[in-house]
C-alpha cells in the first residue's frame, strides 16, 4: 500500500484538531423504553458551558455529564450527587464562581451547584427551588386552561446579565408561549446551605409565541411540510451580545429534519422582544445529520462563538437523536448566524480568534457516498451496501458480534484519505444503561489493491464507547479500500448505519451549477428552487439569505436526489437571495449566480 510521503502532507499535517458531526462522545443508552425491549443511545438539548479553564456537557438523561479542554476530546464525568430521576434538558449557569444546574421539572425540584466538576463534586444549592409563581400543579394540569400557566419550569435556561441579575426562561409545549422571570439566587445565603429558599423577584411573563403562519419554518413536520399538526415552541436559551439580548427557542419539533433555532432580539433580558427576519438562525435540513434544534450557545477561550443542537436519528424510537457543534457568531450589524455548510464533514478547531469570514471546513470530501461495500457477514435485510447511504436509519448488522468481522469500503480508485468516522446503529441491542463491558473497540485498515492491508488507526484497547467515533488519520494515506476490523461492541448485536471516509480525489473543482429557477410560491413561506446538473457532483448545497455575502442557511442534496427543491422556510414579507454550489470528490465549485427571491 502506498502512503504519503511526509512531505507531501506537511501542509495537513499540521491540521491535527478536527471534528465532524455528530460530535463523539459516549452517548448513553436510553432506560425509559426498557419494558418494551426498546435499545438505543442517544442524547439530546445539549448545555455547553465554560467554567474555569475548561468545557463541560450536559445532555438530556445521562446520570453525569462531560468535560472537556479542547471542544474535541470528552470525558464522561460520574457526579456524586445527582437527581435520582437525572436531568431533562437541563440549564446551565456560571456565576458567583460557581456552576449551577437545574433540571427540567414540572414542580419544585433541587438546584445543583459545583464548584469543582471536573472531578464530579456537586451539592444542592437547595433542595427544593421555590413553585413558578400562578403556574397550575402538576397534579392539575390535565384540567389546566389556556390562559393559565402550565406547570414547570421544563426546559429552563438560565442566565445572568453584566448587574448580576439572573433570569430564568423555560417552557415546552404547542400550546403555551415561552415565559422569563427573574430569580432571585440567594448568593449571599451560601452559609445556609441546601435549606436556603430561592424566591422569584418578578411574576413570570410570556415572552414569544410561534407565528408559523408568518414564518414558514416554525411549521411541522419533515421539511417543514405539515399544516396540520401545530408546532412546538421550546429550548430557551439566551445570550447578551453588544448590550442587545438574544432569546433562542427551538422549533417546530425534534423528531424531524427541520428541527432549528430561531431567535428573537430585545434591549432587555425580558423584553420585549422582536422576531428576527433572518430567522432560523439554525437549520439543516440535508445530509448525514439533520436538525440542530434545542441546544446553546457559548464561547470558547479564543473568544469564538459556537452553538449546539439536537440532530434526529429515530431509528429505534421518535427521540433517539444526537448532538451537534457548529461555529456561529454575530455580525456588526448584530444579526445572528450559525453556519451548517458541510456541516456534518470534518472541521477545523481553531487555536486563535477566527477574523470575519474565515472557515472552520477542511475541505476533506465525502469519499464513501454510495460506493460498493461488502462484509464478512450480513443479517437478511441488513446488506453492507446501506453503509455509504448517509442515512442512519438504515444500517449493516452482521450475523454476530464477534472480533474479525469485517466491513469493507471500495472508493473506486485510490483517493487521498484524512479522516474516517464509523458510526454505530442499534439493532435489538439489549442495553438500558451504563455498564463495564459497553466499550467500542475496534482498527481500521487500508489498501490499494485489496490484497496488502496497513493500519491505519488502532482502537483495540479503547475504554470508552463511541458511537459516532471520528478518527482523523495520523498521516493522509493513498488508498482505494478502507476496512474495519471489529473487535468488540457491547450491544448485542454488530451494527452499523455508516462507515463514512473523508479526503480528497485529484483533479480540478466541480463546475458550478446554473441557477435555472428561483421564485416564491403563492404561498410566499414557499419558494422553488432549480439548478442544472454537474457531471460526476456528488451533491449541491442550496444556500440562502438575506443578502449574497449572507448566505446562512444550506439545504445539502446529493446527486441522486432532483436537482429541484421546494423550500418551506421562509419568512413572509422578507426578500432573500439564493445560490447554489456543487461539491464532488475533489472540493466545492464556485457559486452560481445569485437569484433573488422577493418577498412579493
Amino acid at each position: 500500500m502506498a502512503l504519503l510521503t511526509a512531505s507531501a502532507i506537511s501542509d495537513a499535517s499540521a491540521v491535527t484538531r478536527t471534528w465532524a458531526n455528530p460530535v463523539d462522545v459516549d452517548y448513553r443508552y436510553n432506560f425509559e423504553q426498557m419494558n418494551q425491549e426498546i435499545s438505543y443511545r442517544t442524547g439530546a438539548d445539549p448545555a455547553v458551558v465554560r467554567y474555569g479553564d475548561a468545557y463541560y456537557l450536559f445532555m438530556t438523561l445521562a446520570d453525569g455529564y462531560w468535560h472537556s479542554t479542547d471542544l474535541l476530546h470528552w470525558d464522561f464525568v460520574k457526579p456524586d450527587h445527582w437527581p435520582f430521576d437525572s436531568e431533562v434538558a437541563p440549564a446551565t449557569l456560571v456565576a458567583d464562581g460557581k456552576l449551577f444546574l437545574m433540571q427540567s421539572a414540572t414542580e419544585p425540584r433541587p438546584l445543583m451547584v459545583s464548584t469543582d466538576p471536573a472531578h464530579g463534586r456537586w451539592q444542592f444549592w437547595t433542595r427544593l427551588l421555590p413553585a413558578v409563581p400562578g403556574a397550575v400543579s402538576s397534579a392539575g394540569a390535565w384540567a389546566q386552561k389556556p390562559d393559565e400557566l402550565p406547570p414547570g419550569p421544563w426546559d429552563p435556561g438560565l442566565f445572568q446579565d453584566d448587574d448580576g441579575k439572573v433570569y430564568l426562561y423555560w417552557g415546552s409545549s404547542n400550546v403555551y408561549p415561552l415565559y422569563g422571570a427573574q430569580l432571585d439566587m440567594k448568593f449571599g445565603a451560601a452559609s445556609e446551605g441546601e435549606g436556603k429558599r430561592l424566591a422569584f423577584a418578578t411574576l413570570p411573563q410570556a415572552l414569544l409565541r410561534l407565528d408559523p403562519a408568518d414564518h414558514g419554518w416554525e411549521r411541522f413536520g419533515q421539511d417543514h411540510a405539515n399544516d396540520t399538526v401545530k408546532p412546538f415552541l421550546e429550548g430557551a436559551w439566551m445570550n447578551r451580545h453588544a448590550n442587545r439580548y438574544y432569546l433562542q427557542y427551538a422549533a417546530p419539533g425534534t423528531e424531524y429534519n427541520a428541527y432549528g433555532t430561531g431567535v428573537m432580539v430585545g434591549d432587555a433580558p425580558l423584553g420585549p422582544f422582536q422576531y428576527a427576519p433572518y430567522n432560523p438562525i439554525g437549520d439543516k435540513p440535508g445530509g448525514f445529520v439533520t436538525g440542530v434544534g434545542h441546544g446553546s450557545t457559548f464561547e470558547d477561550a479564543h473568544g469564538n462563538v459556537w452553538n449546539t443542537g439536537t440532530s434526529w436519528v429515530g431509528a429505534n424510537w421518535t427521540f433517539e437523536r444526537r448532538i451537534g457543534l457548529y461555529p456561529a457568531g454575530f455580525h456588526s450589524d448584530g444579526q445572528m448566524w450559525v453556519d451548517t455548510r458541510f456541516g456534518d464533514f470534518p472541521h477545523r478547531m481553531p487555536d486563535h480568534a477566527l477574523k470575519e469570514g474565515e472557515d472552520t471546513f477542511t475541505g476533506w470530501m465525502l469519499l464513501s457516498y454510495r460506493k460498493k461495500a461488502v462484509a464478512s457477514s450480513s443479517l437478511p435485510g441488513h446488506p453492507a451496501s446501506v453503509v455509504t447511504d448517509e442515512n442512519p436509519r438504515t444500517f449493516w448488522v452482521a450475523a454476530r458480534n464477534a472480533p474479525g468481522q469485517t466491513l469493507t469500503v471500495d472508493l473506486g480508485g485510490e483517493r487521498t484519505v484524512r479522516a474516517v468516522q464509523v458510526n454505530y446503529a442499534d439493532y435489538q441491542s439489549g442495553r438500558y444503561g451504563d455498564a463495564p463491558d459497553i466499550v467500542t473497540q475496534f482498527k481500521l485498515e487500508g489498501s490499494s489493491d485489496g490484497t496488502h492491508w496497513a493500519l491505519l488507526a488502532e482502537l483495540t484497547h479503547e475504554t470508552r464507547d463511541r458511537p459516532n467515533a471520528y478518527i482523523e488519520l495520523d498521516q493522509a494515506a493513498r488508498i482505494r479500500y478502507v476496512r474495519y476490523v471489529h473487535q468488540h461492541a457491547g450491544a448485542h448485536t454488530l451494527a452499523i448505519s455508516d462507515l463514512r471516509v473523508f479526503g480528497n480525489a485529484e483533479g480540478p473543482m466541480p463546475a458550478a451549477p446554473t441557477l435555472t429557477w428561483a421564485k416564491r410560491g403563492t404561498d410566499t413561506r414557499d419558494a422553488e428552487i432549480a439548478w442544472t446538473p454537474v457531471p460526476g457532483a456528488v451533491g449541491y448545497n442550496v444556500r440562502w439569505g438575506l443578502s449574497a455575502d449572507r448566505l446562512h442557511s444550506t439545504y445539502q442534496r446529493f446527486a441522486d436526489e432532483p436537482t429541484t427543491l421546494v423550500l418551506h422556510s421562509l419568512n413572509k414579507g422578507v426578500n432573500y437571495v439564493v445560490a447554489v454550489e456543487a461539491f464532488d470528490e475533489r472540493g466545492v465549485s464556485v457559486l452560481s449566480a445569485v437569484q433573488p427571491l422577493p418577498a412579493n
